[in-house]
C-alpha cells in the first residue's frame, strides 16, 4: 500500500505532466475551451428561469398545500384584477370581451356575471358593490382566470397579450401579474448587469495591476468558467431568476482572486526555470494545493446556502459552490495557456500599479495594536446586538419598482378598494348553509376586513345550484369544496395581519378543522417563519464548516476563533450600518450576506496569516506583521477592489430592489471586510501570538 506523502507525489507529478502539456500546447487547449462554449451555451438557452420567489416555499406549509388545492380544484391560483377607472359600463364590458378573447384566458368575472350592466351601480347589492367597485364608484374591477395553473409560460404570455388591451386608465394586478413583471425587467437588465460589472471590474483591475492587457486575460478566463457554470444548470432543471441576476457578478468577484494568485506565482517561478513551459508547469503544480484550499472557504459558505427550507437558498448555493470549482478548474487548465498565448502583450503593457501605499497606517495601527484589538473585542457585542433588529420586508410591493403595471395595479386596490391583501379559504362543501352564512358574518366583523366573496354571499342560500352561472360556480364550488375570498386593508408582511391570520384561522378552523387559509398574506407568513429559522440554521452551518477547514489548515484552536470572528464583525458593521441608516433589507439578504461575505472574504484573513507565520520563521513579531501587510494588502486589496466594483455596478442600474439591495450590501461588504482584515485583525493577531504559538505545534516552526 501507499502512504499518503507518495499518493501526494504522484498525484502532484500527473499533475504537473498535465500543465506541461497545457503550457505547450496553448492554442489547442483554447481552441478546446472554445468549443466547449457550444453546448454551455445550449445549456443557458434551454435553462428556465423562475420569476416566482413563493414557489420555492416548503410543501409542508399549510398556506402552500392551500395553494396547491386552489390551483389543482379552482384554477384560482393565478387569478389576475383588472381596474378601470372613469369608464361606463359598456366600455367596461368590451374590454371584458377582448380579454375573453385572449389564447389562456379561461374565464373572466365582473358584475354582468351576476347582474345586468343596465342597472346603476349604486342600486346594487352592498355585496357587489363592495367587491366590484371602489368606494367612489369611479373605479370597477373583474377577476380574470386561466386554462393553466400556476405562474406557468401559457400563463405569462396571456397576461402579457391583457397589458397590450390596457389603455391609460386600465390596470392590471395579482401574483402571476407580479411575476410577469419581474421576468420582463430581468430579462430586460441582466445582460445590462452582467455589461456594467463587467466594465466596472475592468477599469478596477486596470488600474491596480501591473499591466492593461492581464486584466482582460483575466476576464476571458473567468467568462469562460460564468458561460460553463450558467450552462450547466440545465440539469437543475431552472434558476431562480435572482440567481440568474447574480450569479455571474458573484462568480467573478469571488474568483478573481485565484486568477491573480497563479499569475503572481508564475512570475516567481520564471526566476527559477529555464523555459515558460516549465515555469508554468511548476506554478500551476504548486498552486493547486493553495487554490483548492483556498477556495474550500468560499465553496462551503455557498454550499450553507443549501440547507435552508426556502428552495431560493439551494438554488442560489449549489450554482454558486458550481461556479466557484469551474472558476478554479478554468484557473487551473486554461488560464496557463492563455496567459503563455498573450504574454507578450502583458508585458509590453505594462505599468505601475496604483494601489495605495499603506504604509504609514499599518504602522501606526501596529504601534498601538493594544487599543486596535481592544476595539475589535468592543465592537463585537454592541454590532451583533445592533444588526439582529435589521428591518426586513418580505413582500414584493416593496422588491420591484412602482412604474411596473403590477405595482400600479396593487396601488389601486390598497388606495380605492381596501385589498391591500387577499387571502383565500377553502372549505368543505358539505357545511350547512347557516353554519357558512355565520362564519362569512365572523370573518366580516374582523378588523381590517374589507369585503368577503362567497357563494352564499353573491346567490343567497336558498337558491339552487343548477341555476347558477357556471363562472360563479366554477369559482366558488368544485369537488366537494367551496372557496371564498377575503380582502383585507392590511399589506402583505405587517403586524395587523398576522394577528388578523391568526384570528381568521381560528374562526375557520372552528368550523372546518381541515379548512385551508391561503392567499398572498398567508404564504407570505410562512416565508417569515421559514426564513427566520434558515437564517440561523445557515449562518452556523457556514461558520461551522468553515471553523473547521481553518482549524484543518493550521491545525489550531484559537486561530478559527480570530479569523471567523474578524469576518463575522464585518458582517455585523454591514448589517448595522443598515440598521442606523433605517434601510430596509429584503428577507434574503441577512442570509446571502452572511454566508456569501463570510465564504468569499475569509480568504482575505487566512492570507494575511499564512504570511504572517511565514515572516515569524526569520522576524520579530511586529516586524513580521509589517512584513505580511505589505505583503498581502495589495491581493487583499484587489480582490476586494474588483468584488465591490462588480457588486457595486449592478446596485447601480439594477431595477429589481431585491436583486439591488443584495448587491449594495455585498459590495459595501467587501470594503468592510477588508478594513477589518487590514486594521483590525492583524493587531489582534499580534496580540494573540503568544496565545496562537501556545495552541499551535506548527506555528514558529522552520521549514
Amino acid at each position: 500500500m501507499f502512504g499518503s506523502r507518495q499518493l501526494s507525489f504522484m498525484r502532484g507529478k500527473l499533475l504537473r505532466k498535465i500543465a506541461l502539456w497545457e503550457a505547450e500546447h496553448p492554442k489547442t487547449v483554447i481552441i478546446a475551451a472554445l468549443l466547449l462554449l457550444i453546448p454551455a451555451l445550449l445549456g443557458f438557452l434551454g435553462t428556465k428561469v423562475n420569476y416566482d420567489i413563493l414557489s420555492y416555499l416548503p410543501d409542508e406549509l399549510e398556506a402552500v398545500q392551500g395553494e396547491q388545492v386552489l390551483d389543482k380544484t379552482f384554477n384560482t391560483a393565478g387569478i389576475s384584477i383588472v381596474i378601470t377607472e372613469n369608464m361606463q359600463p359598456k366600455q367596461t364590458l368590451a374590454l371584458k370581451n377582448e380579454i375573453l378573447t385572449v389564447d389562456g384566458v379561461s374565464s373572466v368575472i365582473w358584475v354582468d356575471t351576476i347582474a345586468d350592466i343596465g342597472i346603476p351601480a349604486d342600486i346594487l347589492p352592498d355585496v357587489l358593490k363592495n367587491i366590484f367597485y371602489s368606494a367612489d364608484g369611479s373605479q370597477t374591477m373583474m377577476l380574470v382566470r386561466y386554462d393553466n395553473t400556476g405562474s406557468d409560460d401559457s400563463q405569462l404570455k396571456a397576461i402579457a397579450q391583457i397589458k397590450t388591451l390596457l389603455g391609460k386608465n386600465q390596470f392590471l394586478s395579482g401574483l402571476s401579474v407580479v411575476v410577469d413583471d419581474t421576468r420582463e425587467i430581468a430579462e430586460t437588465q441582466a445582460p445590462l448587469y452582467i455589461a456594467v460589472a463587467v466594465i466596472l471590474a475592468l477599469l478596477v483591475m486596470s488600474v491596480l495591476m501591473e499591466s492593461w492587457f492581464q486584466p482582460l486575460i483575466i476576464l476571458f478566463s473567468l467568462g469562460l468558467a460564468v458561460i460553463y457554470n450558467m450552462g450547466t444548470n440545465i440539469f437543475l432543471g431552472q434558476i431562480s431568476f435572482i440567481t440568474q441576476c447574480v450569479a455571474a457578478v458573484l462568480q467573478l468577484g469571488v474568483t478573481m482572486d485565484y486568477s491573480i494568485f497563479l499569475i503572481d506565482r508564475y512570475a516567481e517561478e520564471k526566476q527559477r526555470f529555464d523555459t515558460r513551459e516549465e515555469a508554468m508547469a511548476e506554478a500551476v503544480t504548486v498552486s493547486m494545493t493553495a487554490l483548492m484550499g483556498s477556495s474550500l472557504t468560499t465553496v462551503f459558505g455557498f454550499l450553507a446556502l443549501c440547507f435552508m427550507k426556502l428552495g431560493l437558498g439551494f438554488d442560489i448555493g449549489f450554482v454558486m459552490a458550481k461556479g466557484v470549482v469551474l472558476g478554479i478548474l478554468t484557473v487551473i487548465f486554461i488560464l496557463p495557456s492563455v496567459v503563455l498565448l498573450f504574454e507578450k502583450q502583458i508585458i509590453k503593457y505594462r505599468h505601475r500599479s496604483f494601489v495605495p501605499d499603506f504604509t504609514r497606517l499599518n504602522k501606526f495601527t501596529l504601534r498601538h495594536k493594544k487599543a486596535f484589538a481592544l476595539l475589535f473585542l468592543a465592537l463585537l457585542a454592541p454590532t451583533y446586538f445592533l444588526q439582529k433588529n435589521i428591518d426586513l420586508y418580505y413582500s414584493m410591493d416593496k422588491a420591484l419598482p412602482s412604474y411596473l403595471t403590477s405595482m400600479e395595479g396593487l396601488s389601486k386596490l390598497k388606495t380605492d378598494f381596501g385589498m391591500a391583501c387577499t387571502q383565500f379559504i377553502i372549505i368543505d362543501d358539505d357545511l350547512p348553509a347557516d353554519k357558512l352564512i355565520e362564519m362569512e358574518r365572523r370573518l366580516q366583523s374582523l378588523d381590517g376586513i374589507s369585503s368577503l366573496l362567497a357563494y352564499n354571499s353573491i346567490v343567497g342560500a336558498a337558491i339552487p345550484d343548477d341555476i347558477i352561472p357556471d363562472d360563479i360556480m366554477s369559482l366558488c364550488k368544485q369537488d366537494g369544496k367551496q372557496l371564498m375570498m377575503v380582502n383585507s386593508e392590511y399589506g402583505a408582511a405587517t403586524d395587523e395581519l398576522t394577528v388578523q391570520l391568526d384570528e381568521m384561522d381560528e374562526i375557520v378552523k372552528s368550523y372546518d378543522p381541515d379548512a385551508y387559509i391561503t392567499g398572498e398574506g398567508a404564504i407570505t407568513q410562512g416565508l417569515i417563519d421559514t426564513t427566520d429559522v434558515d437564517f440561523a440554521v445557515t449562518a452556523a452551518l457556514s461558520i461551522a464548516a468553515i471553523f473547521i477547514l481553518i482549524a484543518i489548515c493550521f491545525r489550531s484552536p484559537t486561530l478559527p476563533v480570530i479569523l471567523v470572528l474578524s469576518i463575522e464583525l464585518a458582517i455585523w458593521i454591514n448589517l448595522s450600518i443598515s440598521v442606523i441608516m433605517g434601510k430596509e433589507a429584503s428577507f434574503v439578504d441577512p442570509t446571502v450576506v452572511n454566508c456569501v461575505q463570510l465564504g468569499a472574504t475569509v480568504d482575505y484573513a487566512i492570507l494575511l496569516t499564512t504570511r504572517f507565520r511565514e515572516e515569524l520563521r526569520h522576524l520579530p513579531r511586529d516586524e513580521a506583521m509589517l512584513k505580511a501587510v505589505a505583503a498581502a494588502q495589495q491581493s487583499i486589496f484587489q480582490s476586494a477592489g474588483v468584488f465591490f466594483a462588480a457588486t457595486f455596478g449592478v446596485y447601480l442600474v439594477c431595477d429589481i430592489y431585491i436583486v439591488r439591495g443584495m448587491c449594495a450590501l455585498l459590495a459595501r461588504g467587501a470594503i468592510i471586510s477588508e478594513i477589518v482584515i487590514i486594521v483590525l485583525l492583524s493587531p489582534v493577531l499580534c496580540v494573540c501570538e503568544n496565545l496562537i504559538d501556545k495552541t499551535t505545534p506548527s506555528w514558529r516552526l522552520k521549514t
